[in-house]
């Protein structure tokens, strides 16, 4: 098998990436339009923390799958010999 015929694990990782950033990122915009009672909330609430997550781990995962796309080559000539 070829290394260039492969498709590479980080290509689904970046794919993984961007599915859970859009899960977090999607909870916590939730939570920013109805936020729990106060006394339901954790510590640092303020900080929305998810959806700095949820932007973060969407960026990276869209970098991996632009980087680690599968690039089709135009094969070679092959020059008689």
């Amino acid at each position: 098998m070829h290394d260039e015929d492969q498709i590479p694990i980080w290509l689904f990782i970046g794919g993984i990436l961007v599915v859970y950033g859009i899960l977090i990122l999607g909870a916590g915009l939730y939570a920013l339009a109805f936020p729990p009672p106060p006394e339901a909330r954790v510590a640092l609430f303020h900080l929305h923390a998810d959806v700095w997550w949820g932007i973060i781990m969407t960026a990276i995962g869209l970098i991996y799958c632009v980087r680690f796309r599968p690039r089709h080559h135009k094969p070679e000539a092959s020059h008689p010999a």
